[in-house]
């Protein structure tokens, strides 16, 4: 795999994070449908909970080390490697949280339909096989994986805090004032062990599979 191809596979990630994200932005900022929202608040309210979602996070993650790597295939800097991972399984849980958990509470047409595709199932299918296919590899270990943890479980009590102020959460299965608090911890437990199991997964695999770009 040579560093052009490299480039012109995170190019194709890069312009679809992007896209997938300034235009759910867009569909945010002018009132459109956000999970299940029935009636939009305010346009800051929109704006930071559009922020707000995991998804975005992911996507924006991704959206900007892919830009970086479109640079630079070979790139690999401490700080770097820690993102690279959290981007890559952040993307991986959106895709399966979406799937088995929010994909049958959805109604969404037309653009609506359109971005939450690209959101939850094309960026994150993107995201790991250009991964799998021209790396950067290897650059995970035990360290990175611990340190890119950090993130998902900021997030975790960030949401859960501010959604005991404000009332709102991003996902439903965090509501506790919906689903009780024994089925939020459950469900955050859960979640959190998925997230160390991938994170361990994604570190092994970078050993195991070839060095990429070569």
């Amino acid at each position: 795999m040579t560093d052009a191809r490299a480039r012109q596979v995170h190019l194709v990630v890069a312009v679809v994070a992007w896209a997938a994200t300034v235009l759910q932005f867009v569909l945010v900022v002018s009132g459109s449908a956000v999970l299940v929202e029935d009636d939009p608040p305010g346009l800051g309210a929109r704006i930071y909970r559009f922020f707000a979602y995991f998804t975005i996070q992911s996507n924006l993650l991704v959206a900007v080390v892919s830009t970086m790597l479109v640079r630079e295939p070979a790139l690999d800097r401490p700080t770097w490697r820690v993102v690279r991972l959290a981007g890559l399984v952040g993307m991986t849980v959106t895709g399966l949280v979406h799937f088995f958990l929010l994909r049958p509470l959805l109604d969404l047409d037309g653009a609506d339909w359109f971005a939450d595709k690209l959101l939850h199932m094309v960026v994150p299918v993107l995201a790991v096989a250009a991964w799998a296919w021209v790396g950067p590899r290897p650059r995970f270990a035990w360290r990175e994986a611990a340190y890119a943890l950090v993130w998902p479980l900021a997030w975790l009590v960030w949401t859960l805090v501010v959604g005991q102020v404000d009332g709102w959460v991003p996902y439903p299965f965090l509501d506790a004032s919906e689903e009780g608090w024994g089925s939020v911890v459950a469900v955050s437990v859960g979640i959190t062990a998925l997230f160390g199991a991938l994170f361990a997964l994604f570190a092994w695999l970078d050993r195991k599979l070839p060095p990429a770009p070569r």
